[in-house]
């Protein structure tokens, strides 16, 4: 079976680093995933308390950055699945 993946090689120095897609795609990922949590935690959020990841603003800032984060990151996202 063939392998068609397209392998690109890595950036080799920092300001290629911070000026590639390899920085930037999951950055701006966690971002947005940052604002969708806090905006999930205004609307929807639980004020009972009883809700552990959106009784807490700061909770759900930090589970919607890890979410946006690993939905870009994910294998599949990347076409190896």
């Amino acid at each position: 079976m063939e392998n068609n993946c397209e392998v690109k090689p890595r950036p080799k120095t920092i300001k290629e680093f911070f000026s590639s897609w390899y920085f930037w795609k999951p950055f701006i990922a966690t971002v947005i995933g940052m604002i969708a949590g806090f905006l999930y935690y205004y609307y929807i959020g639980c004020s009972s308390g009883s809700c552990p990841i959106t009784s807490s603003p700061y909770m759900s800032i930090i589970f919607g950055g890890f979410m946006g984060f690993f939905i870009v990151s994910s294998p599949c996202s990347r076409g190896k699945c």
